[in-house]
């Protein structure tokens, strides 16, 4: 419900923009064209063809030009965009890593730290998600391959297994926040911002959710308290730590040579994907059909991004055309209220549309509109992508409509209703809140790191 009366409010501005004459269009196009997005939503129609199709209506009622010549000079210039290639790099590397074995190494090595820790086994769900993001990109892929490894150690425990689907929903959604996450590729295509500057930035809020997470993992165990397993030796630890060998050396790899000048997402993805193959070759798991099972899987999930991405390219590019994004900001920018609380509302507007929207389509379609209005205001491009990329990771874990939670609910050995994950993952989804407004109040979380590193 929140979320409609959100989505109300914004199209409520735009026909007020409109009817003061700060808009090109007039009223009763606009109030036809949100009847059309409404009704294609609401029918399940997929979101590419929602976006491709409202553009065709504006293009055909507003535009002078032609569409097919203003669809080819658009959608030409992000299916040829450099950075783009590292969003198949980045999935087919996690492809390959999934296939061979990597994640159930890097679970059990983290657990021989961890599993003594108040929470236990709980702790190893967040560290081995967030170690794996580091190499995936993917919030759904760290989920799913994390998900499949973790989710066998809790058949024949005494944990709440709200708790560990919880936890597991959570650290997948890391994927897209850690670098090398997607949506930053994203957005920097979108508002031309530095990739590594956001992948610089997105280093302190990742390491404040994920401390955040261990610390409610260590409550809730405090409050809870089972029964531990015997301590091993340290010989035993360290012996086991090899197995987090070949992630640390992907991780320098991919991430090292970004943050170190040596090379752009675009040159570190395709690294990524060299090191993952030497890797499975070396456990002997590199085969043809391996290879063709994660480059269909791969090609599968790029088709998918790619034609979201171009009908939203359609979309904006005639929205920006007749004046819609500039007038909006606009309004905004001129309301009585100061910077802060037009930030707060823009931040609601995301929380609530994240109940209702994957989060990838609502970077697409939301922020040609909203990132005008937040340079307006004087905040940082840089600040508000990492803002964004958060609240589309807690898109991901907010009911009804959070795809990793599906995603999870999916791999249950034990079948279960939905409302388990729902939740589980509250408490975590009330910390990553608390990052945000973290965020709010001392930007220098996200900002401090890249200040320096110039």
């Amino acid at each position: 419900m929140i979320a409609i009366v959100f989505l109300l409010a914004l199209l409520g501005v735009l026909v007020f923009a409109a009817a003061s004459g700060a808009a090109a269009l007039p009223i009763a196009e606009i109030l036809m064209l949100i009847g059309v997005f409404v009704v294609f939503f609401a029918s399940g129609v997929y979101v590419a063809a929602v976006l491709g199709v409202l553009a065709f209506l504006i293009g055909f009622l507003f535009s002078d030009r032609p569409w097919w010549n203003f669809a080819g000079q658009t959608l030409w210039g992000p299916s040829s965009n450099f950075v783009l290639v590292a969003v198949p790099l980045f999935l087919l590397m996690g492809e390959i890593l999934l296939r061979a074995g990597l994640s159930e190494r890097l679970y059990r090595a983290l657990n021989v730290w961890l599993n003594r820790l108040p929470g236990g086994v709980l702790h190893t769900n967040i560290a081995s998600c967030a170690v794996f993001s580091a190499i995936s990109g993917s919030s759904v892929a760290t989920a799913a391959t994390m998900g499949s490894v973790a989710l066998p150690y809790f058949q024949n425990t005494a944990h709440d297994h709200r708790w560990v689907l919880g936890s597991l929903a959570a650290g997948g959604a890391l994927g897209n926040l850690i670098p090398p996450g997607i949506t930053f590729i994203i957005y920097g295509l979108i508002t031309e911002t530095s990739v590594g500057a956001l992948y610089v930035a997105a280093l302190g809020p990742a390491l404040l959710v994920t401390g955040l997470f261990l610390l409610l993992i260590a409550l809730h165990g405090l409050r809870n308290p089972l029964p531990r397993p015997p301590p091993l030796p340290l010989s035993v630890k360290l012996r086991a730590s090899l197995d987090l060998v070949p992630t640390l050396l992907l991780i320098l790899l991919v991430l090292g040579s970004i943050y170190g000048g040596f090379a752009t997402p675009t040159e570190a993805a395709a690294l990524g994907v060299t090191g993952a193959m030497l890797f499975a070759a070396f456990e002997r798991k590199l085969t043809v059909r391996m290879v063709h099972a994660s480059a269909e899987a791969t090609a599968r999930n790029t088709a998918l991004l790619g034609l979201i991405l171009f009908g939203a390219y359609l979309l904006n590019y005639i929205l920006t055309t007749i004046g819609v994004p500039q007038a909006l900001a606009r309004l905004i920018a001129e309301l009585p209220l100061p910077p802060w609380a037009i930030m707060a509302c823009i931040i609601a507007l995301y929380f609530a549309l994240g109940t209702f929207m994957e989060g990838f389509s609502m970077v697409i379609t939301t922020v040609p509109v909203v990132f005008p209005i937040v340079t307006a205001l004087g905040y940082d491009p840089v600040w508000f992508g990492v803002i964004v990329v958060m609240l589309v990771e807690i898109a991901q874990i907010s009911p009804p409509d959070g795809t990793v939670m599906y995603v999870l609910q999916g791999m249950r050995p034990k079948p279960g209703p939905i409302t388990d994950v729902f939740v589980g993952v509250m408490p975590f989804l009330l910390a990553y809140l608390v990052a945000v407004f973290l965020l709010l109040v001392f930007p220098e979380i996200a900002l401090w790191l890249p200040s320096v590193m110039q």
